[in-house]
């Protein structure tokens, strides 16, 4: 009786350990601790939240309707009709649907400073590439192609670009320096901000003669109108601990 008696306490004892194990193994972890949760950037009606970059005036390029922010074309680098959050942002996750038109180029910047002394958003802010890399007219070189952190960062072989008429699901990550760019459910780069590699690739290519590009810690998210069509829905952000 009594090695019975020891044997079931035993084996108590061992399913309650393994319960308590099971227990301490399905608990979510947090890769990047929240501030709070997710917050939609776009009402699927109006252009609450957001503003032309620079302008004081009514955006007119810019139509909210059925859920989805069109831009509803621009001449390639005619005018400056990107608009921005009201809001600044500094860690955060960012996560957005695109649809481009033919021929198109877009992007969003995140960190942008407004500043009448910076002409562009992409001034300051650095850029997840969106464009019709296959209907472009004209050649692209790779650091100009969709998924890229514009002029800086390739993707990696992840990528999966939908084509023109379909709806793509993209997503940055800015934590502490740590960038993550996200495509269609794939980590297609990541890099560190600020680091000596990334400090050489900026001195040396094409942000070499714009200081401030890329030096901001908080600064607002940018949509582009650069060149055609581009469309946007499901624009959520979750911002992230300091």
């Amino acid at each position: 009786m009594k090695l019975r008696s020891i044997s079931v306490l035993l084996t108590a004892g061992l399913l309650g350990t393994a319960a308590i194990a099971h227990s301490v193994d399905e608990k979510p972890k947090a890769e990047h601790p929240a501030k709070k949760g997710w917050v939609s950037l776009f009402d699927g009606k109006t252009l609450n939240g957001w503003h032309a970059y620079n302008k004081t005036t009514k955006v007119e390029n810019w139509v909210a309707k059925d859920g989805i922010l069109t831009c509803v074309g621009s001449e390639h680098e005619a005018t400056n009709g990107d608009i921005v959050t009201d809001k600044e942002y500094g860690n955060f996750e960012l996560t957005w649907d695109w649809q481009i038109g033919k021929g198109s180029n877009s992007g969003v910047m995140y960190h942008v400073v407004e500043d009448a002394k910076y002409p562009y958003t992409f001034t300051t802010g650095p850029e997840y590439q969106l464009i019709d890399e296959v209907g472009w007219d004209g050649k692209l070189e790779d650091w100009q192609k969709a998924g890229c952190d514009y002029a800086m960062h390739l993707p990696n072989e992840k990528k999966k670009l939908k084509p023109v008429g379909q709806w793509n699901t993209s997503k940055i990550i800015f934590n502490k320096g740590h960038v993550e760019h996200w495509l269609n459910g794939a980590k297609i780069l990541e890099f560190e901000a600020w680091s000596p590699e990334w400090t050489e690739k900026k001195t040396t290519g094409k942000w070499k003669d714009d200081p401030d590009y890329g030096m901001a810690k908080k600064g607002r998210i940018a949509l582009q109108a650069h060149g055609g069509k581009i469309a946007f829905k499901n624009i959520k952000i979750m911002e992230l601990a300091d």
